[in-house]
């Protein structure tokens, strides 16, 4: 396919029948049965997921959402063969540094809007001008209005080729890069693949696994083995949905896109685990962020999409080419993926700023966006 790299206006506008049929859906869900007193320990509590679908059917108002989307420009054009949505939000300081913020799984764009007014206008949000980003917020192929792609392929360097080719095309010659869950991975290897033009990348993930050498963990400090042992804890109890979606994404698939109960718990299960919450999702995120997140994936039928990047990368995932991109890492309390520093220096041989707050977890920009903001600001501030 030969890419019309033609950059198109886009809008989000759901036809009124979508909503309609997910509000229908939810109304006829089809209930499991569950065990007494298990709580989260194997899977979403019943009770909780009943109420979250009813306030999702009755009182979460998507046009509201959908306008405060719109309310950032927004864009698609073809790279590679496939289109590509994004955000691209223009800073009113002339001299701010062009920036790719990158989202993974099970999030989206939706992650990044409390950060958004923040790095593009900090004079407005009460910081230095000279801090200020230009934007740009691409969906991954696969993922949302990015979505559906149409073959296979689409790994993690070839996501970050296209991320190198839409900065190009929208003039941008000295860039950053940000990202967690995926969006690190992919911002790491944009850092790789782009190397002449990205300044600098900062990641609120990073998972580094031991390499089977004895003699690298013999100086570790309690805190670090810990995170191990957590580490650990993902790869045996936590990461079922990767050994599916890296393994049968068109099984799954039919379930997430028949049944919007079906996506929601897929998705709201990641929103407990993996943040700094207590009872619930809703004790980090804000409710109607985390369902406006789950409207993405349902309303463009995207759960297999966007799970095929799973599969793609089932066997080089934990293989990462050295990167030697001046990289930042902010390191929040309840995410499950804070590297042990000697480890991360394996692959990341010129970390230069290090982070580690008390609080927040996977979803940083949505749970902790002030810190994630403030962190952001300073490591950029060395490559300017």
């Amino acid at each position: 396919m030969i890419d019309d790299s033609t950059i198109r206006p886009f809008r989000i506008d759901i036809p009124q029948t979508d909503i309609d049929d997910l509000h229908d859906r939810l109304a006829r869900t089809r209930w499991p049965h569950e065990l007494p007193g298990v709580g989260w320990s194997r899977g979403v509590p019943l009770t909780y997921l009943q109420g979250l679908a009813e306030y999702w059917r009755t009182g979460y108002d998507w046009r509201e959402h959908e306008a405060a989307l719109n309310a950032f420009p927004q864009f698609t054009t073809t790279i590679d063969g496939a289109n590509v949505h994004f955000l691209h939000v223009q800073s009113p300081e002339s001299n701010a540094m062009p920036l790719v913020l990158t989202h993974g799984w099970p999030g989206s764009i939706v992650e990044f809007m409390q950060v958004i007014g923040p790095l593009t206008d900090p004079a407005a949000h009460g910081g230095d001008p000279a801090d200020a980003f230009h934007l740009v917020v691409p969906s991954i192929p696969g993922f949302g209005f990015s979505g559906p792609t149409r073959e296979i392929g689409w790994n993690v360097r070839r996501i970050a080729r296209a991320w190198a080719e839409l900065m190009r095309r929208l003039g941008y010659e000295r860039y950053g890069a940000q990202g967690g869950d995926w969006g690190a991975a992919i911002s790491r290897a944009l850092g790789v693949a782009d190397r002449d033009h990205v300044v600098g990348v900062h990641l609120n993930f990073l998972p580094v696994f031991p390499s089977g050498d004895p003699a690298e963990l013999e100086n570790l400090t309690e805190v670090e083995r810990t995170r191990l042992a957590t580490l650990e804890r993902f790869a045996t109890d936590l990461s079922g949905y990767v050994s599916i979606q890296s393994t049968r994404p068109q099984t799954l698939a039919y379930g997430l896109t028949d049944s919007p109960v079906g996506q929601l718990a897929w998705i709201v299960e990641k929103f407990k685990e993996w943040t700094d919450s207590r009872d619930a999702p809703e004790d980090a995120v804000d409710r109607d962020q985390m369902l406006t997140n789950v409207m993405l994936y349902w309303l463009t039928a995207t759960a297999r999409t966007s799970a095929e990047i799973y599969k793609e990368d089932a066997t080089t995932w934990r293989k990462t080419e050295v990167s030697a991109t001046p990289t930042g890492i902010a390191l929040f309390a309840r995410e499950f993926g804070q590297p042990v520093r000697s480890l991360a220096e394996r692959e990341n041989t010129n970390i230069v700023h290090w982070s580690e707050f008390d609080r927040g977890g996977h979803f940083a920009a949505m749970e902790e966006p002030d810190l994630l903001v403030g962190d952001m600001r300073a490591f950029f501030r060395l490559l300017r």
